[in-house]
């Protein structure tokens, strides 16, 4: 069962196929060859590589750390799973194609009946969010989970943008940009780094932000992993919460079009050690999704990253259960532009 607010903010109950049991001889790696988007070459028109994600569970398996049969196959959110944050209009726009371009920042797609929109995009979309909230129970239960998609972090429960039509970080914390989602929750504990001269502009949004970590154009490793890891620190020094949910989007990577940052890839998976080191050092159950990145490596990149984070112990069949203790959750990113990441916690 998952729980959803009506107009009157009365709390109500719908049941979903979300929370469904997986057996524990899956990795809590949550992931569906739905989430990846093609169609007609339309997707190519996005900086945004639209099929990162099966590349990433492909390089995973080269290296024999998943198999089909050992990771989780994510379920297509439904619109009552969307309601329990989204509103009914907002659900109602998606259903005009040029509201949809507009988000996605495909202007082609205004040319096409919904019913394949709706096919096409947003349904890879919908199961990608349904993976996110699949993936926010099994770290609870397990102390860690991945969706190898999700991240959606410019949409929030009436308004999407920057490619982000769900708001599968809202739906996985409320289940169990968003920061709007959040604006007088104290109950959540926002910590996001990015680059302050492009990111976030949404002034009355950023209000959400307990903790901003402000970036320069070029900012390099060493700097950017200091932060990273003092920050972090400090974060959960601040707070204990229930769950983190990391945000750990890749557009951080030097020569990405819209990060303006210059972070090497071995600054990538050094910082996702990071995060993860701070949440096993205290037990704090923790979700990653992997949010925005712009170059065609990107993909190569995340799977050498959970790669390094089963090496180190961190992930994998013998790492710890979850045990939360607060009703409080942190969510944490690490930005550049667009996300970079950022860490929510609950």
């Amino acid at each position: 069962m998952s729980h959803k607010e009506d107009n009157e903010g009365k709390r109500s109950c719908h049941r979903t196929e979300l929370y469904s049991s997986v057996p524990r001889t899956c990795l809590p790696i949550v992931y569906h060859p739905d989430y990846n988007i093609t169609f007609m070459g339309l997707e190519k028109l996005h900086p945004f590589d639209a099929g990162k994600w099966g590349k990433v569970i492909h390089f995973l398996k080269e290296e024999q750390f998943i198999a089909d049969g050992n990771i989780v196959e994510a379920r297509e959110a439904t619109e009552e799973d969307l309601l329990v944050v989204h509103t009914k209009r907002y659900l109602n726009r998606l259903k005009w194609s040029m509201v949809v371009a507009t988000i996605t920042e495909i202007p082609p797609l205004l040319l096409l009946p919904n019913f394949l929109v709706q096919r096409k995009v947003l349904r890879p979309l919908r199961t990608q969010t349904g993976g996110t909230i699949m993936a926010g129970k099994l770290a609870v239960d397990r102390g860690w989970a991945i969706n190898v998609g999700g991240g959606f972090h410019h949409c929030s429960s009436d308004r999407g943008g920057g490619f982000c039509a769900y708001a599968d970080i809202t739906l996985a914390i409320k289940g169990n940009g968003h920061e709007r989602d959040f604006l007088d929750d104290r109950r959540v504990f926002i910590m996001d780094m990015y680059n302050r001269y492009i990111y976030p502009g949404d002034e009355s949004a950023k209000r959400a932000i307990k903790r901003k970590v402000e970036l320069d154009w070029g900012t390099e490793d060493s700097e950017y992993l200091q932060k990273v890891e003092l920050h972090s620190e400090g974060a959960l020094n601040e707070v204990r919460p229930d769950i983190i949910v990391y945000n750990a989007g890749t557009d951080i990577l030097d020569g990405d079009p819209l990060g303006g940052l210059s972070i090497s890839p071995q600054g990538i998976v050094k910082r996702d050690e990071i995060v993860f080191r701070a949440a096993r050092r205290r037990g704090i159950p923790i979700l990653m999704v992997t949010s925005g990145g712009y170059q065609k490596k990107t993909a190569r990149i995340i799977a050498d990253s959970i790669l390094n984070l089963q090496q180190q112990g961190l992930i994998g069949a013998e790492a710890l259960e979850g045990e939360g203790s607060s009703s409080l959750v942190t969510s944490m990113m690490c930005s550049s532009g667009s996300v970079g990441s950022r860490f929510t916690a609950v």
